[in-house]
């Protein structure tokens, strides 16, 4: 299935295409889901300790926080799972991927010049989009074990226990995670605004991502 990735019609100050790395739908499929993970994340730390318990304000109190944790998490999940869907074969490992990583040193330096050629996505990104695939897998699934209300009743104690545990430590790593992201896209000038107004540059598409680039220019960036 073809995506309108590639030229857009706008052009910079310098002539040069403005390119579309994101779509409308893919942008808000996005925003989805990170609202859904900024209100599953505020609810369950309102309920993960006594110094959190003030969170549960932010939704009606305790009672209310702990109804709408678990449907939060759902539909954060459905939403993310649509991401993944969409962004799946990009993020496959390819060769270069373990030389990236190899080469963190110049990545955090900023010498990319050095590195080799990035797709649509780096090693790092990769390494992230499996890391937080786990762990909403794990979510998932803990989740409906620990969901007194409904579905608790169908397990013994100690998985339950278990469950609650695998969550919280899933929830702590996807948080990371998360800030990691939240930082790289702030760190690398132009990436916020590509999740915001679903376009790049050309000299940051070449500088960033230049197998990729050549894809677009060659016209066969495809979903």
């Amino acid at each position: 299935m073809k995506h309108n990735h590639g030229h857009d019609k706008t052009r910079d100050k310098d002539g040069n295409p403005v390119i579309v790395r994101y779509t409308a739908n893919e942008r808000s499929n996005h925003w989805v889901t990170a609202i859904c993970f900024i209100l599953a994340g505020l609810s369950g730390l309102a309920m993960f300790h006594p110094v959190m318990a003030w969170l549960a304000l932010l939704f009606g109190g305790g009672q209310w926080t702990r109804f709408l944790h678990p449907f939060f998490g759902l539909v954060m999940f459905f939403s993310f799972a649509l991401l993944v869907v969409r962004f799946w074969g990009h993020n496959k490992f390819e060769k270069g991927d373990a030389q990236w990583l190899r080469q963190i040193k110049d990545v955090v330096a900023g010498d990319e010049h050095k590195l080799p050629k990035v797709g649509r996505y780096n090693a790092g990104q990769k390494l992230l989009f499996y890391t937080l695939v786990v762990c909403m897998l794990a979510l998932f699934f803990t989740g409906f074990v620990i969901w007194r209300e409904w579905f608790s009743e169908f397990f013994p104690i100690p998985l339950i226990r278990l469950s609650a545990l695998i969550h919280a430590f899933a929830a702590f790593v996807l948080i990371l995670m998360i800030v990691v992201h939240i930082y790289a896209g702030i760190w690398i000038k132009g990436t916020m605004g590509a999740m915001i107004r679903g376009t790049v540059s050309y000299g940051w598409v070449r500088k960033h991502h230049p197998r990729w680039f050549e894809q677009v220019m060659r016209g066969k960036d495809h979903h």
